[in-house]
């Protein structure tokens, strides 16, 4: 009889370990749904000031149509994948960065297009777009961290193979250019 019940207690705190597991694992897999919403947020709200920047800056240097129409399809391919997962995104929005920085340090070169309120403000709110993204970015990559160091560790990776909790891919800059913040001197 005490044998029967040391196996019942240890069925018991099998079962109980593999619940509280299985129950950490959603947790943690809808924080990073939850982040990777923040930063589709903040990706999609700098999706939406390049119109108004294409725009103002249209008005003083005409004459860079180039960079503009490059900004414009890059912000284009970027919204074209925004249901995607980071993976497929990445490509996409390291493009669209570093259209926008390029014209930003373009729009040095015009002295009143620098001293027009509408670009300043415009160049405030790209500035604080980007640092909300790295924001995000870090929170997500953070969280998909902790989530796929749960799935590859054991004993947990058992539970984690057993449900099909699978590993998450990070969002990361791979565009060298686009790691580096725009100069914003004026």
């Amino acid at each position: 009889m005490p044998l029967l019940l040391a196996a019942a207690a240890l069925v018991v705190l099998v079962l109980v370990s593999v619940l509280v597991m299985y129950n950490r694992f959603v947790r943690q897999r809808v924080l990073v749904d939850e982040s990777w919403g923040q930063t589709d947020v903040e990706l999609t709200r700098r999706h939406e000031l390049i119109p108004n920047l294409v725009a103002t800056v249209q008005g003083y240097a005409a004459h860079e149509r180039t960079v503009l129409e490059t900004l414009t399809a890059a912000r284009e391919a970027a919204r074209a994948h925004q249901g995607e997962d980071p993976k497929s995104r990445q490509g996409y929005e390291d493009a669209l960065g570093g259209a926008v920085a390029d014209v930003l340090v373009r729009a040095e070169a015009y002295p009143d297009l620098k001293a027009s309120q509408n670009f300043l403000q415009l160049q405030d709110e790209l500035t604080n777009t980007e640092d909300r993204i790295a924001a995000a970015r870090r929170f997500y990559n953070g969280n998909v961290r902790a989530y796929n160091t749960r799935v590859q560790t054991f004993p947990s990776n058992v539970i984690a193979g057993m449900f099909h909790f699978e590993a998450r891919e990070f969002f990361e800059l791979r565009d060298q250019a686009a790691r580096t913040a725009p100069s914003v001197d004026l």
